[in-house]
């Protein structure tokens, strides 16, 4: 066993880097939350927050292509069956899902979004009941699922006690839930043989490339106004992509993902904290503490094996 091995496997080393993996992803939500404001894109434009994705995507997908090209060139070119699979996932996992997470976030609070994105946990583990005969839905992830679409509504629950629910915000953030979950599947079936590494970056730089196709011929002029704090903004939210997916597939490769996914639930919970944190005018309250517990809950009742050794997985469809 290499030294690097001995440290992924290590349990304290997985905790930290796991820790550190979400804290990277929920800090998106108060830099994406100030990126729009930095760069004074309005919340109805939709094509500047295309563009504005499709660039950090760019730049996150060459952060991980290129080193790879220097270091390990050969696991960085894909057979000729995977280039469609590669397309599809840029279309869907990268360009589609943020889409939707990119807009509807500009129509909810950093908290809610931190929130509302985990749904696509939970809708990987409907379509995976459906899809695999090894992987139904059990008392324990029914729970799961109660409690997080339940910490998922008790998130859009106003002062006055009445459900808020805007189409282009927690719709969309939803729908980037759903989107998440059909690339999960997508990914496990299709992308046998692709390096993790390789997959996470091309994905990520074809759906870039599709995003900037559609949104830099339709951009208006002065959409988008950069500052010094503003590409360094860009240039964050790029490197968090970049690091926080060769870190989790670093620590997946080594370890059970059972075991690992069920960090997933400080994602949402470092979200919540650093937008309370960062973003003038949030502030938690008693509904987002309790729809971070509901939703920490859910996840982690998802993924707990407890003692007994994770089964695989194998893609057997259902019927």
């Amino acid at each position: 066993m290499t030294r690097l091995a001995k440290i992924l496997q290590n349990k304290w080393w997985v905790l930290a880097i796991a820790t550190f993996s979400c804290l990277l992803w929920g800090s998106a939500f108060p830099v994406l939350k100030i990126s729009y404001e930095e760069l004074q894109m309005a919340p109805d434009d939709t094509m500047a927050k295309i563009v504005f994705a499709g660039m950090r995507f760019l730049l996150a997908g060459l952060m991980i292509l290129i080193p790879m090209f220097l270091i390990n060139r050969k696991a960085l070119f894909v057979q000729r069956k995977h280039i469609s699979v590669l397309v599809w996932l840029g279309i869907i996992q990268t360009a589609l899902q943020y889409y939707f997470f990119y807009n509807g976030l500009a129509n909810v609070s950093g908290m809610q979004g931190s929130i509302l994105t985990s749904s696509g946990t939970f809708f990987a583990v409907i379509l995976a009941h459906f899809y695999y005969k090894n992987d139904r839905l059990s008392w324990k992830k029914l729970f799961g699922l109660i409690a997080g679409f339940a910490g998922i509504v008790v998130a859009n629950w106003g002062q006055d006690f009445q459900l808020s629910f805007y189409w282009m915000g927690e719709g969309f953030m939803i729908l980037s839930g759903v989107t998440s979950a059909v690339a999960t599947i997508m990914a496990k079936e299709l992308a046998a043989g692709i390096h993790p590494f390789a997959l996470t970056g091309w994905q990520l730089t074809i759906g870039a490339v599709l995003m900037l196709l559609v949104g830099v011929p339709q951009l208006g002029e002065n959409a988008m106004t950069f500052t010094p704090f503003g590409w360094g903004l860009l240039i964050y939210s790029a490197f968090l992509s970049a690091a926080a997916f060769a870190l989790w597939y670093s620590l997946l490769k080594y370890n059970k993902a059972g075991e690992i996914s069920i960090y997933k639930f400080m994602t949402p919970v470092f979200g919540a904290l650093l937008s309370a944190l960062f973003i003038p005018g949030e502030s938690l309250n008693i509904y987002i503490v309790l729809a971070i517990v509901l939703v920490s809950a859910g996840i982690i009742a998802i993924n707990y094996r407890g003692r007994t050794p994770e089964a695989a997985v194998k893609p057997l469809k259902a019927g």
